[in-house]
Parts: C-alpha cells; structure tokens; sequence
C-alpha cells in the first residue's frame, strides 16, 4: 500500500480498532510490524532482528492490530449494490440484480495431528476452506474462514447463510457461483455438462445456443472471484503457506488480510497487487429485510434461468452487426487501429514506460487508452479487456515467430517481409509439435 492508505489504516485503528501507543513504541510501528509480517511471513527471529524488539513483544503487538483489523469489519465489508439497469460494464449489464460472486478457496494451516484428518482436502492438503463473496469491483462482501478442507463448498455456504451475523441474500437478487452450487434462489450456477470456463471460447469457438451463451457470459463475471483469490494470496505471503501461528489465530489473520485488501482497493487508484497478479499472467444486520434462508434447487428458478440465458442469447444475436458477434468485448481491430496502437507502444518504450522484466508501469494501459480515443474517435476501445487482449495476442504470434526463426529449417525473407521453410515435410513435423502455428500456413 502506499503512504496514504497506510496513514489512514492507522487513523481507523486508533479511532475504531482501539490500537494505542505502548510506551516508546507508537501505532505506526505496531502497524508496520503487523503488515511486515502478513506481508512477507516472516517468523518472530526475523522481525526481532528488524524492528530490535523482543520476541514477546512482537507477538503481542501483532495480536493487538491482528484484534484491531478485525473491529474494523463493519468499515472495510463493502455493502452489496445490484447490478443497475444502466449498468455499462459488458461482463455484468446482462445480470441485473446481481450482487456479485462467491467461491470456495483452500488455504494451507497448520493444526495439531489429531485434527489433520478434519483438515484434509482431497489433494492430501491440510487447509481450511475459505468462503469468500465479493462485488465486481473484487471487493469482500463477506468473509468465512475455518472450515476444514474435508467439508465441501456447498456445506460452507448452508453454514454462511443460516448464521445470524452470516451472508444476507435479498430476494430477487442473487450471486453467481461455480457448478459445484445448488443453482436455487439467490444463487445462479452455470449450465451443467456444458462448455463453461474461458479458456474454452477462445480461438474462434464461439456458443452455438442459449446455455453455451449464458455459459460464457457467466464464466466471464464470475472470473473475478477467482481473479480475487489469486491477488489476495499474491498480496500476502501469509495465505500463500501453512503459518506457525495457532488455528484460531491464523484463521483470524485470514480474514484481516481480506479487510486490508479492501482498503487498498477503496484508497488506491491503481492496486499493486492486481497489478503484479496481471503481470503474472457496510450493512447493518439487525436490519428487517427479506432474505434467503435456504439452498434449494426449484423449476421455478431453473425456468427463470432459461428465460435469461434465452434473452441473452437473443440480444446478442440482434445487435450483431459485424464479425464481433459473441459479446463487446471481442471485436475486431481496424488496420488503422492496430497501427495506431503500435505506433503509441514504440512511444512508450522510448520514454522509459516499461519495467526491466518487460511489463508496462502502474497506469501505463490507462494512458495508452485515452491516447488511443484521441487518435481513433468512437472506437471504443478500452485498456481492458480490449488492449490487454491485443497485447497478449501480439506477444503470443511473436513467440511463435520467435521460435521459427531459430529453427534451420526457417528463414526471413526480407524482400516479401515473410518466413519461409524448406519443405512441407519439415511444415508438418514442426506443427506435429507446435500445434498453436497450424493457422500461420
């Protein structure tokens, strides 16, 4: 986090989390201990010889702040806001009402031998199995660590929603969840026994009916719990490893690590952690609401959902004008554009705009996009998913070139600007291995 959110975490910890200075030793320093340490998993030796304080005294103040996170709950929770009708974000207009997604996650613990049985994931892993609900934005709704990894998503989600303080679902709102849930009122699951995951619409395979429309509109909104799980273990090495703190205080520091998570995407601009993971590849409970109570699968709700994915289907089959006929966020680039991009990339290179191992700096994709509206009006064209997935395309025909080039077989003709190979047998053995160049032929 930056100089900011880490000054205002220590105002909301001094004010609501009752975290006071211990003698010499002020809030500031007992916060940085505290983050140090979820930050880096770093053992108390390691601190001791940082921070030149004693091993006791490291424990208490990482207790003391780990206590103080918690009592910010009510503060740093976001509260859920449905999916408006004006709502322009292409993975989730077509979901209105929706809150968000929720998922299960495993995260390493230690526990005592007798418990391991309890903890045991079905990899062989000792783990708690986490349930995390987040916005669009990949900001924590809601949070429940301390299950055992034996005890399945469906069960950890029964226990969230039938506690007093648990998970709030309004009726006629809902979460998308993976395949593993019930699909029931307040929770919308995926077509079973159907193309899902994204990786399964690229290259071309677009949806030839309703379920594999609704399937591939689904998995591109619900990705971002996932996507939220990956930035969070990233963010802090604590999650990343089993700690050598007892259960109940580690199953209280997973949960502290959510909270601070969301003060960074509240107070920052750009957050550091989506950033590396890329470059990787309030609600009051007393409140009378009607909410969901149960997890039950009903023809009703499964009707509804083929009447949303029939729609689904239906708008995007009207509004297709052009070759980008499977949703907005896949179009296809003018020459025009894809040279103006090229032509903005070699500026940025030339200022100083990329880090040594290659990738763009913090903002960088932001700034090319309101170059980019600049130099080609009404395009469209945003930093995400649209330049993100063009760079991504470019690196991966690049590789392929890359990689032809230093093979005997293959050379560069520089009068057609193209490559050539020595024969169709030495073609065909090198697409036998490399499959992803049988289109470059």
């Amino acid at each position: 986090m930056d100089r900011r959110t880490f000054v205002i975490l220590c105002r909301l910890l001094r004010q609501d989390g009752y975290v006071k200075r211990d003698g010499t030793v002020t809030l500031e320093e007992q916060v940085c201990i505290f983050l140090h340490i979820i930050a880096h998993h770093t053992k108390n030796l390691t601190i001791i010889s940082r921070f030149y304080r004693s091993g006791e005294t490291i424990s208490r103040y990482f207790n003391s702040v780990l206590n103080g996170v918690l009592r910010l709950h009510s503060i740093l929770l976001r509260h859920p806001e449905p999916v408006s009708d004006n709502c322009s974000d292409d993975r989730w207009k077509m979901f209105k009402n929706c809150l968000g997604a929720l998922d299960g996650t495993y995260i390493k613990v230690k526990v005592p031998e007798i418990d391991k049985p309890r903890y045991r994931t079905r990899k062989g892993e000792i783990a708690t199995n986490v349930l995390g609900v987040c916005n669009p934005n990949m900001e924590f709704i809601f949070v429940l660590p301390g299950w055992e990894g034996s005890a399945s998503d469906s069960r950890v989600l029964r226990d969230a929603i039938s506690r007093p303080n648990g998970l709030k679902v309004p009726t006629g709102c809902y979460y998308l969840v993976d395949a593993g849930y019930t699909n029931g009122e307040g929770f919308l699951a995926p077509y079973r026994g159907t193309r899902y995951h994204l990786s399964e619409w690229r290259d071309g395979c677009a949806p030839i009916n309703h379920q594999e429309y609704f399937n591939m509109k689904h998995a591109s909104a619900r990705n971002i719990i996932d996507r939220y799980f990956g930035v969070l273990k990233m963010r802090w090495a604590i999650l990343r490893s089993p700690s050598f703190y007892p259960i109940a205080t580690q199953i209280k520091t997973i949960t502290a690590c959510c909270l601070i998570h969301n003060l960074i995407r509240r107070e920052m601009t750009l957050d550091p952690g989506e950033v590396e993971y890329d470059r990787m590849e309030n609600v009051d409970i007393n409140k009378e609401e009607d909410i969901i109570g149960s997890i039950a699968s009903s023809d009703q709700w499964t009707n509804w959902r083929d009447e949303l994915a029939k729609q689904m289907f239906a708008m995007e089959a009207r509004g297709s004008s052009n070759d980008n006929r499977w949703g907005e966020s896949r179009r296809t680039w003018s020459r025009g554009e894809e040279e103006a991009l090229l032509v903005l990339l070699d500026e940025v290179v030339a200022s100083g705009q990329c880090c040594d191992t290659g990738a763009f700096k913090p903002g960088t994709l932001n700034m090319i996009e309101r170059q980019l509206a600049e130099m080609c009006p009404n395009s469209g064209l945003r930093a995400t998913p649209h330049i993100e997935s063009k760079l991504k395309k470019w690196k991966k025909q690049y590789g392929i070139i890359y990689d032809m080039l230093n093979k005997s077989e293959f050379g560069w003709n520089d009068t057609l600007k193209c490559v050539e190979i020595d024969s169709d047998d030495a073609w065909k053995a090198y697409v036998q291995s490399n499959p992803s160049a049988k289109s470059w032929r």
